[in-house]
């Protein structure tokens, strides 16, 4: 199998680099919902069928489209699926996480591309032969090698960790000691999980992560001015339209116009009331990245500051978990902090190492 193509993928006909772009989309959501079915049913046949048909119409559609690099990856995830359609082996927890890692590549390449941004974090060629690797192993020597390749891959090892819990209360919280104004800025909060069911525990999610990363990170951010943060960055969404920020779909020109707005909406509340100028400020820069790409006001590098750099980071791996789960399951831990860390140019590295480690611990310790 040649990988060359993996090492600098390219686009040589924007056209039908489209046409796979937009066949892919529509191949994804089925892969995740037929190994959601697998997983509680292993040995049905005609969805092993199914998933087969569907990575290999995929490769298919890479072909007629030019979109070389796709070729390899998806070989390998032939090959496993063939020998599960003889019986030699079967779907287990380790080697779904790596057909669905696989399939977050996939997307995640052809998105970097699309945006003409480099795909090298994205450690294509080791994942393409670590699949070609899998399927020559037997069946006891599988699951083992599957772990090994989700961490050369990811740089997190392989544990059978359940997803946040998004039904949880937030009693512990609310019955310690705030001041007025955190209490109202919870409670604004609160008022955004209870527009969706996607949202129930958010707030308590986001609190935690956050506020574990500063300390991991020697606690440069004011705690309290960070929670406020966290609480308020993004109350302005209720500004929008529900169809606008609950959309699954992607969003046109005109829509993303009006979600840059919401950002100063937060910031502009709190910069009114004394006292919390800095987390105004955290609020309004949490959609910047260290490239400068982000908004509103495309800052980069150090004129953004530490707080909004933790909220990016928290609210990128909250939206990562969720963002799939009309496809009929939300992402595993593991494929969200994969996928956060693959984003590597648009999160400061001087943050990101806190906030793996963090996610290590909560791994580790069953807290996520």
């Amino acid at each position: 199998m040649n990988y060359d193509s993996l090492l600098t993928p390219k686009i040589h006909d924007i056209n039908t680099f489209q046409d796979f772009r937009e066949s892919l989309a529509d191949h994804a959501p089925r892969i995740e919902q037929i190994i959601a079915e697998l997983k509680r049913d292993p040995g049905r046949m005609m969805l092993i069928s199914d998933l087969f048909r569907a990575f290999h119409n995929i490769k298919g559609d890479a072909g007629l489209c030019r979109v070389e690099f796709v070729i390899p990856l998806v070989h390998g995830i032939e090959t496993l699926l063939s020998r599960m359609r003889a019986g030699e082996l079967q779907l287990t927890e380790v080697l779904s996480e790596v057909l669905l890692l696989t399939l977050d590549r996939l997307e995640q390449a052809v998105e970097s591309l699309s945006n003409n941004a480099s795909a090298g974090s994205l450690h294509l060629p080791t994942l393409a032969r670590g699949l070609d690797g899998l399927s020559t192993l037997q069946a006891e020597e599988l699951d083992p090698a599957c772990a090994r390749l989700i961490e050369a891959v990811t740089g997190f090892k392989h544990a059978a960790v359940a997803l946040p819990d998004r039904t949880r209360a937030e009693a512990e919280r609310s019955n310690e000691e705030r001041s007025q104004d955190l209490r109202f800025f919870r409670n604004m909060a609160l008022q955004l999980e209870m527009r969706s069911p996607l949202f129930r525990g958010r707030t308590a999610r986001n609190l935690q992560l956050a506020l574990a990363t500063n300390k991991a990170a020697g606690g440069v951010v004011s705690s309290t001015q960070l929670e406020a943060a966290v609480y308020m960055h993004d109350v302005g969404m209720m500004f929008l339209p529900e169809s606008l920020w609950l959309k699954v779909e992607r969003m046109t020109d005109a829509e993303r116009a009006q979600l840059v707005d919401h950002p100063a909406w937060a910031a502009g509340l709190l910069a009114r009331m004394d006292g919390w100028q800095d987390a105004s400020t955290m609020c309004l820069q949490h959609h910047e990245n260290i490239e400068g790409t982000g908004y509103p006001n495309k800052l980069s590098g150090n004129d953004i500051v530490p707080g909004a750099k933790i909220l990016a980071l928290v609210d990128a791996f909250e939206a990562v978990m969720l963002k799939h789960s009309h496809r009929g399951q939300n992402k595993s831990v593991l494929r969200a902090i994969a996928e956060v860390n693959a984003s590597d140019q648009q999160f400061d590295p001087d943050w990101i190492e806190p906030f793996n480690r963090v996610i290590r611990t909560m791994m580790e310790n069953g807290g996520l």
